[in-house]
Order: structure tokens, then C-alpha cells, then sequence
């Protein structure tokens, strides 16, 4: 669905909202004015270098290993097609139309800066396929997150000359020079320095952050709602989730997940129905007490996150760069390893939530546990198996992402005859992140599940009136206990659910905002 709100792109940040509306809602985008006149006043700069005799890395020679050579006039036109086409090289599976924009709005964003030299036509170009829905093809594999993403940010710059595939606004596979022509686009010879300008970035692993952090600021949310039912199905307590308790340990990300689970509890009948002192419980297992601990490490994690990305958002990463005093400089600021570090650190994260949320949903399938619900919840135990397998599907997912877990920043391999001797692997930290929040939305969908039908087995006794609210909104799609059936469409049904906060929805419409 198209956003009918234009972004405006100019050198000041973007918000993280901005890149999400232009990435996944179609928003249309417009160059500002001040854009404008720093790309036209940085250019002013580059023409004369280039006029130069004095060889100037990126605007008179060679790049990379080849950097030693200082290229003919005459050339220039050339080494820029020779650039964009010979490091567009990538390969594999097409990677997700809401990554390539994102990919484009932030280098889009870049060269509004008036850091690059690119000529505003260029960056115009750009735009227009924003707003035409007119996507480069980029594959995969073929970014070492250093410098930049060269490989996925060629492919585009590729489709700026009018050459390459691309997907239409329809989603169709068409040529690069007849989507343009078809939206009345002209395809750009680019001038000297403009083909290293468009590719050397960090822009898809940055764009490819923020859409991961709108994903899991809602998952995190959904984590607690998840808990909060998986407490109530196993007659656990939320008295260790007190505000006094949690302030002993003063995480913000702990205290509000902790505040979520005591809103979300609130007034449970299934609570108040084993407070009569029969209870001879001492204390509940790990992944029902230490819930808040977990799920606030990740809020926290999922904070310095934001902090990284706002941090590079406000950044200008090209090489070499122009200053504001019209020097041309080089440097190493294309270096992936600050977002490499947070994308990591949040696929860590991510495979820490879904494995506890894995162990409680195993405590309501075992009657050595569960407290009085039937094996594996199933109506007639031993004739139906209930979310025996459902259990199964959330274990492999959790030992996928366990895998997934495994920082990408730490490893490095050199390349471009080792002048390009330490990379930060950041695009790949990112494409396994992108797996690791599916696998988080299809774990915790699975524990939503089976923590509802738990709750409706806990009957005469009712659930709190937020996650009564949750297992109603279940129950629009997917049938309440009773003989075993086709499982896997109920799973899926829960997940788009999850995937579309509806879940958090639900809760929060008798809870008001969740933090």
C-alpha cells in the first residue's frame, strides 16, 4: 500500500520512520532544495579536480588495487561504465523489494549531503525510480560490508545508466532501459567520480537494521504478551514481576517488560483461582519467572541498536568524501563493523527470546509440568497428539537461529589484492538477521497458540480481561480445543497475526499502550 505522505530528502537525517514508509509503504520521495545546492556546490569541487593534472583518488584513477593509475580524460566516461558494471557481480536469490529501497532512500539520502560530488541530475534519477516503483534486480551474495555494500549498491547504480533488470511497480522482470522509458526516465552517463559515489556505502546493511528494529519492537512487545498467557496457562505467579522486585536490577528494557506482564495479568481469574494458599509452589521455573530478564536484555540490545543506527543515519559514507572547505579526502568511514556489531548482537538476542519462549510452550504440552492440562493439550491423549509436533516446529526453528546467532563482524577475508585486507561481513550479519526475526515471529505464534488453548482448557476459570482479548482475536481464525486438525494453517494463521501486531492489538485494546 502506497504511502501518500513524500519524504523529503536532504542533508539533514532521516527518521527511522521515514526510511520504513519509503521502504515498505511505498512513500514518494523529493530532493529538498538545500539537496540541491550542496550536490551542485560539492560539484563545482570535483569538476576542477578533475581538470587537474594531479591524479585525485576516485576522480582521476583507478579504485581499489588499481588506484595507482591515473586515467586519461578521455577515459573517465569509460572507467565509471567499467566500475558500475564489473562490480555489479552479484548472485543468488533476488533480495526483498523493501531492502533495495530502503537501499536506494539511504544512499539517496547520502548524495543529498553534497559530500559525494554527484550531480544533482544523477541523484534526480534516483528519485524518480523511487517514486516510479521501479526497483533494481540485486542479488544476494556478493557484499563483504567493505567498502560498503559495492555489489548490491552497483546494481543499482547499474539501472541509473539504463542497464541491468529490474522489477516494475507491477512486480514484473523487465530490462532496465524499457522500465525507463516506459516511466519517462533518462538514463545517465555518469561523470567522473558519480559510478564510485552510488556504490560505496553502508546503505543496504543500515536499511536492512532499521526494517529489522520496526520488526522487533513489535515482536518484543509480543514476546511479553506470550508470556503473560504462558504464566496464566501454567498457574504460575506475576508477584515476582512486582516493581519493587524489578527495580533491585534497574534495566529500562527489564522494567518494561516486567510493567507489561503486570498490566497484561491484571485481574486473571486464572491467577486469583490458585491464591487461596493451597498453592505449595515455591517459586516458578526460569522461563516464566525470568521472563522480564530476558525480554529487557533484548529491549536493552535493541536500543543501543537505535542508538548506532541514528548515529548512521546522520552520516555522509562515500570515499573519497567532500568537505565543506571543498577539500577531497579519503578515508575509511565505508567500514561496516559499527552496524556489523548491532546486527549480531540483535540475532543473539533474537535466538534468546524464541528459545524461551520454546521452553514454556514445552511446560503446557508435559503433564509432569503443566499442572492439570491434558498431554500435549490434546482432547483424547494417546488417539490425538495435540501440539506434540507444533512444539517440534518452534525446537528446529530454535536451533536454526541458534545457528543464526553466530556473530558474521568476527570473521574477515581479504580482497582486491589485499588492499582491502579487513572487511566487516555486515551485509551478510544483516541477511541472517532477516531470517532470525522470521523464525522469532513463527516461535512466538506458536507459543500464542498453544498458550490459548491452554487458557480455554483452564475453563470454568477465566483469563485476564488483556490476554482473554488475545485468545478472542485467535478465535476469529483459528477453532478452539478439540480433535486433532490440519495444524500447519492454524500456525500460519497465528503468524501473519503476529506478523501484523494484531496480537499486540488485541492485548492493547484493554491495556492501552504497552511499553
Amino acid at each position: 500500500m502506497r504511502d501518500n505522505a513524500v519524504v523529503n530528502v536532504g542533508p539533514e537525517p532521516l527518521s527511522f520512520d521515514e526510511v520504513v514508509r519509503v521502504a515498505r509503504h511505498g512513500a514518494e520521495v523529493r530532493l529538498t532544495d538545500d539537496a540541491v545546492a550542496a550536490m551542485a556546490a560539492a560539484r563545482t569541487r570535483v569538476d576542477e579536480l578533475a581538470e587537474s593534472p594531479t591524479p585525485a583518488y576516485g576522480v582521476s584513477t583507478g579504485f581499489g588495487a588499481l588506484a595507482t593509475r591515473h586515467i586519461d580524460p578521455s577515459l573517465r566516461a569509460q572507467l565509471q561504465r567499467s566500475l558500475v558494471r564489473s562490480h555489479a557481480a552479484g548472485s543468488g536469490p533476488e533480495v526483498e523489494t523493501e531492502v533495495v529501497r530502503a537501499l536506494m532512500l539511504l544512499r539517496l539520502h547520502t548524495l543529498a549531503t553534497g559530500h559525494t560530488g554527484v550531480r544533482p541530475k544523477t541523484a534526480k534519477v534516483l528519485q524518480s525510480l523511487l517514486n516510479t516503483g521501479i526497483t533494481p534486480v540485486v542479488r544476494e551474495y556478493g557484499s563483504l560490508g567493505c567498502s560498503g555494500d559495492l555489489a548490491p549498491l552497483s546494481h543499482v547504480a547499474l539501472t541509473i545508466m539504463g542497464e541491468g533488470l529490474v522489477r516494475d511497480a507491477a512486480g514484473d522482470l523487465v530490462e532496465a532501459a524499457e522500465a525507463l522509458k516506459r516511466a519517462g526516465i533518462e538514463p545517465v552517463e555518469l561523470a567522473a567520480k558519480e559510478g564510485l559515489a552510488l556504490i560505496n556505502g553502508t546503505d543496504g546493511m543500515l536499511g536492512m537494521l532499521i526494517l529489522a528494529m520496526d520488526d522487533l519492537g513489535r515482536l518484543f512487545k509480543t514476546a511479553d504478551v506470550a508470556a503473560a498467557m504462558s504464566v496464566e496457562a501454567l498457574l504460575g505467579t506475576d508477584r515476582v514481576f512486582a516493581a519493587d522486585l524489578q527495580a533491585l536490577r534497574p534495566h529500562p528494557g527489564q522494567a518494561a517488560s516486567a510493567a507489561n506482564l503486570r498490566t497484561l495479568l491484571k485481574d486473571s481469574g486464572i491467577m486469583d483461582s490458585h491464591r487461596d494458599g493451597t498453592c505449595t509452589r515455591v517459586q516458578d521455573a526460569y522461563s516464566l519467572r525470568c521472563a522480564p530478564q530476558v525480554a529487557g536484555a533484548a529491549r536493552d540490545t535493541l536500543a543501543h541498536a537505535a542508538t548506532v543506527a541514528a548515529r548512521e543515519l546522520a552520516s555522509a559514507i562515500d570515499n573519497p568524501v567532500v568537505l565543506a572547505d571543498g577539500r577531497v579526502e579519503s578515508n575509511g568511514n565505508f567500514h561496516g563493523a559499527p552496524v556489523g556489531y548491532v546486527l549480531d548482537f540483535l540475532a543473539i538476542a533474537v535466538a534468546d527470546v524464541a528459545s524461551i519462549s520454546e521452553r514454556r510452550t514445552d511446560r503446557m504440552l508435559d503433564v509432569a509440568r503443566s499442572h492439570g492440562l491434558p498431554a500435549f493439550l490434546a482432547d483424547d491423549p494417546g488417539v490425538d497428539s495435540g501440539h506434540m509436533i507444533a512444539q517440534y516446529t518452534q525446537a528446529a526453528i530454535v536451533s536454526e537461529l541458534k545457528r543464526l546467532a553466530v556473530p558474521a563482524s568476527v570473521d574477515s577475508i581479504p580482497s582486491s589484492a589485499m588492499q582491502e585486507d579487513h572487511v566487516s561481513m555486515g551485509w551478510s550479519a544483516a541477511r541472517k538477521l532477516r531470517r532470525s526475526v522470521d523464525g522469532l515471529t513463527r516461535v512466538l505464534a506458536v507459543e500464542i497458540l498453544t498458550a490459548a488453548r491452554a487458557l480455554d482448557l483452564r475453563a470454568p476459570h477465566r483469563p485476564a480481561p488483556a490476554t482473554g482479548a488475545v485468545v478472542a482475536a485467535l478465535r476469529q481464525v483459528v477453532a478452539g480445543p478439540g480433535p486433532d486438525r490440519f495444524l500447519a494453517p492454524e500456525i500460519e494463521s497465528v503468524v501473519r497475526l503476529v506478523a501484523e501486531n494484531s496480537v499486540v492489538a488485541a492485548a492493547e485494546s484493554v491495556t492501552g499502550p504497552l511499553g
